[in-house]
């Protein structure tokens, strides 16, 4: 049975409230640790935050049995590994050797006594169970409090900043060529494993040799595709013409023996299950392959994949020299002038201006606005007439001609100056990027929307583990000219 942490202090351990962090790193993790101890030991919060783990993680859970990684040391490790953008595998070594990281989660001991060791699967086992919605309950409690960390008012109204960016999936650049591969490849390892398990399985004996061959014809079409010089339309086409006739016979040869492959047990039929899968997806590319260089024919936008294994990920162009194209998912962030982020949503196949109405219901039944600012991505009449039903100031300038009151406007003072103060949102994308939103590596929408999620929340914690230090600062100084003075 899962703890929410160990409530008994064992010989030679420091109790969390008590863990010295020092005042003079400025290192992200020794901020994110500051503000976790002082989330630990304020017990308002302390108590919402596991209430949440408990509800999401001991859910239909047994109170007995093996005692499972506390849910203490399950947040701790999730926030590090994003605050830190880190894999697995320094996680692992951070949490059995790093003394500071070790104390807060609690399981550190002076040199004499036993120490707790974490073995790698049962990091990753643990905090994979985070998912989404627990994620965004979380950073609504950690958002809480900072707040009262950065001395807000609770009547006071917030002045916030809304700007998007893109969170990169771990895939190759999308050809329909290589698109195609993936999938011949993926059929060829689930025939190659139902070979060797069914040794009854007949007519596969050259199934390298397809693979090689197929290959070989993928990498020339690349080659002539990318190269120049006369003639390069008929060798793309001769080219292409031998990688689909191979493809379109692998595939033939699939489908005329799917049905007599013998089905044991789950895992037989979890890779029939694949190859249904992947079957059709390799008849697509070949489709449009033919249509492409065979026939000449320009691809709709929308008929097309980026991925085979991500395939929520989006070709997205944001107009830019560097880069001109980034494949992933937008996100689009709302910062408060704490720098704190409020509120976050994936955009799927959305434009900015499309999110904007949803945005303001999330935002307005939560908190008070004194002004929002956004660029002109988000620009549409009636999003900036509704805006401004509830909001005195509302920064969306308008993208085209404008006329003479919006001109005057986009001219006030006030407007000026809240529009110059958008850009600081800049720099909490990049820091955000900083702490792993760059480009996501886990697999699938689900865990990509968990990244994103543990990778805010982490942002935020930072920003708070920030100020308290700072505050520290001051205190030690203010001390220091006192006894100076004395």
């Amino acid at each position: 049975m899962r703890k929410r942490f160990e409530q008994q202090t064992s010989l030679g351990q420091t109790p969390i409230s008590e863990v010295k962090i020092t005042t003079r790193c400025r290192e992200a993790v020794v901020e994110l640790l500051a503000a976790l101890q002082q989330l630990f030991i304020t017990e308002e919060y302390n108590t919402r935050v596991f209430n949440i783990l408990e509800s999401s993680i001991l859910k239909g859970k047994k109170r007995t049995g093996r005692t499972g990684m506390d849910l203490w040391q399950i947040f701790v490790l999730a926030q590090v590994r994003l605050c830190m953008n880190i894999s697995y595998d320094r996680l692992h070594y951070l949490s059995n050797n790093d003394k500071l990281l070790r104390q807060i989660m609690g399981v550190e001991r002076d040199p004499g006594y036993g120490q707790i060791e974490f073995e790698y699967q049962n990091i990753y086992d643990n905090v994979s169970l985070l998912d989404d919605e627990t994620i965004r309950e979380l950073n609504g409690v950690v958002l809480s409090f900072g707040h009262e960390v950065f001395k807000k008012k609770e009547e006071a109204a917030l002045r916030l900043k809304t700007d998007s960016f893109v969170v990169e999936s771990r895939v190759h650049f999308p050809t329909d060529y290589n698109l195609l591969w993936d999938c011949l490849c993926k059929c060829i390892d689930v025939m190659e494993k139902f070979q060797k398990k069914h040794t009854c399985l007949t007519g596969w004996r050259k199934i390298g040799n397809w693979q090689s061959e197929l290959k070989g014809f993928m990498r020339e079409l690349g080659k002539s595709s990318c190269s120049g010089g006369r003639n390069k339309e008929e060798r793309v086409k001769a080219s292409a013409t031998k990688y689909l006739n191979k493809s379109t016979g692998l595939i033939s040869k699939l489908e005329k023996q799917k049905d007599e492959i013998p089905i044991n047990d789950t895992a037989d039929l979890a890779m029939i299950c694949s190859l249904e899968h992947y079957i059709p997806l390799a008849k697509k590319h070949i489709n449009l392959l033919q249509r492409r260089v065979m026939q000449g024919e320009q691809i709709p936008h929308q008929e097309k994949m980026f991925s085979v294994f991500e395939d929520y990920t989006e070709w997205i162009t944001k107009g830019k020299l560097s880069p001109n194209v980034e494949l992933g998912k937008k996100l689009g962030i709302t910062t408060d002038q704490f720098d704190l982020i409020i509120d976050y949503q994936l955009m799927s196949q959305q434009q900015d201006r499309d999110v904007v109405v949803n945005l303001a219901d999330r935002v307005l039944n939560k908190w008070k606005i004194a002004s929002w600012s956004f660029d002109k991505g988000y620009w549409d009449k009636g999003n900036k007439e509704l805006l401004e039903t509830e909001i005195p100031l509302v920064i969306m300038p308008k993208l085209g001609k404008r006329n003479q009151q919006e001109a005057e406007q986009e001219h006030a003072p006030q407007y000026k100056r809240l529009r110059n103060k958008h850009s600081a949102i800049e720099s909490n994308i990049n820091e955000l990027e900083n702490r792993g939103l760059d480009k996501c590596p886990n697999y699938g929408i689900k865990h990509f929307k968990n990244y994103v999620g543990l990778g805010v929340c982490a942002y935020n914690l930072k920003k708070i583990g920030k100020s308290i230090l700072e505050e520290r600062r001051k205190q030690i100084k203010a001390m220091a000219t006192y006894q100076k003075a004395a």
